[in-house]
């Protein structure tokens, strides 16, 4: 069967809206903070108190209340941060020795740095003249307000916003259930890496690759093995498979003589979205639908499946766990050495940025079949087929390995 290539953009565009087309009720759970790195929620969460709660001190200093005449204080007493004593009004000459994170007094107004006045006496300090009224001080709600919107509907969980939740008190969060993702393989001459394998054989590289791909991102998936190159095998096999919110397979969807995967799918019922994408490496990829089920067919080649993975798999992850950052960021580099692609196609090249460089990854000369180039890389430039050669020094756009993700479109095609 001959591939019609479906154009890069179109099939970003496809791929999204057969994901909102789905029926599936979005399931919930509430879970605790420290399971939930990664979660993405399914509510907007509101501030349970104001940050900070009480005006304290920006640093270890001196707590008094603005003169534009007075310059030298009395030291009446330290203010530790926790302390919860009542304090006495101070006068226009006195001040408080006060610690970092410190509540501060109503009846102070300023505090200075202990290292900008001078101490001339035990319990005596002189400040500068130009000292302003209100500095150093952390007001009450000035970060976040009560009942604030703190995080919003369809964000994914980190550490950061770990953080924030702790602030709050808050330890249990409303989250969207994870999705349920298959992961299967195909192909006689695959040996499992426990297996013993003859030159005849391959082991399964992609099935630990994508397995571990998936954990590396956030999201837990089942392996279910090898499954014969047998048409009528394939297709009572899948029939099982649609209670899986995505499955995904590598290798098996060309339509050649041995080929029958997608065979088996459209026996049960599978609605082909696109087969095959104008992207190299990795144009053999199929997306479909298999009633409230995904179907996504990587190549077989495992340096083309983990590309597809990158490009194609995380916005997919992302959009079905009802995140709202599904779009990948992309950093701007200067190219290193000159290197050419080809016209006509989007191509992926591998690559490895450090210090703001791009170094292509052998320059752009390597096969799809390639395993070890995937160690020595951690981004990858996308071209858009428009252009023949990347210049030296050239500014580019590359997607890290680890980039980030935004609700904003951005293009990082070349």
């Amino acid at each position: 069967m001959k591939l019609n290539y479906l154009d890069f953009e179109e099939a970003f565009e496809k791929t999204f809206n057969t994901i909102d087309s789905l029926k599936k009720i979005k399931k919930i759970e509430i879970i605790s903070i420290f399971e939930s790195l990664n979660r993405v929620l399914s509510k907007d969460i509101k501030a349970n108190k104001n940050l900070p709660s009480f005006n304290n001190s920006a640093m270890d200093g001196y707590a008094f209340k603005y003169n534009k005449d007075i310059f030298e204080f009395n030291i009446i007493d330290t203010i530790f941060a926790g302390d919860k004593k009542d304090f006495k009004e101070l006068k226009d000459n006195e001040c408080y020795k006060i610690m970092t994170g410190a509540k501060v007094p109503e009846c102070a107004d300023s505090i200075i740095a202990f290292e900008k006045t001078v101490a001339f006496d035990e319990n005596k300090i002189r400040i500068p003249k130009d000292y302003k009224k209100y500095t150093n001080i952390r007001l009450k709600g000035e970060e976040i307000k009560k009942d604030e919107t703190i995080l919003k509907k369809g964000q994914k969980i980190n550490s950061s916003h770990l953080a924030l939740l702790a602030s709050q008190g808050i330890t249990m969060i409303e989250v969207y259930s994870n999705i349920e993702i298959a992961i299967i393989s195909t192909g006689n001459e695959l040996k499992e890496p426990w297996e013993k394998a003859s030159e005849d054989e391959i082991y399964n590289v992609n099935a630990l690759a994508i397995l571990s791909f998936l954990k590396e991102n956030g999201f837990t998936s089942k392996y279910l093995g090898v499954i014969p190159d047998d048409l009528e095998k394939q297709i009572e096999y899948v029939k099982d498979l649609k209670s899986f919110d995505l499955i995904i397979t590598s290798g098996g969807i060309s339509m050649g003589e041995a080929d029958f995967l997608a065979k088996a799918f459209l026996e049960n019922g599978l609605e082909i979205i696109y087969h095959g994408v104008n992207i190299k490496p990795g144009r053999a990829m199929l997306f479909g639908k298999f009633e409230n089920s995904l179907l996504l067919s990587l190549p077989g080649n495992p340096l083309a499946a983990i590309i597809n993975a990158y490009i194609f798999l995380r916005p997919i992850l992302n959009k079905m766990q009802n995140s709202d950052e599904i779009y990948q960021d992309y950093i701007k580099v200067k190219n290193k050495e000159e290197f050419f692609v080809k016209e006509g196609r989007v191509e992926a090249v591998l690559g490895k940025v450090q210090n703001g460089e791009f170094f292509a990854t052998k320059n752009n000369k390597y096969g799809s079949g390639m395993i070890s180039l995937l160690k020595d890389s951690n981004a990858l430039f996308i071209s858009s087929g428009n252009i023949h050669n990347i210049k030296k020094e050239e500014e580019i756009k590359v997607i890290e390995f680890n980039c980030n993700f935004s609700s904003k479109k951005s293009n990082f095609i070349n």
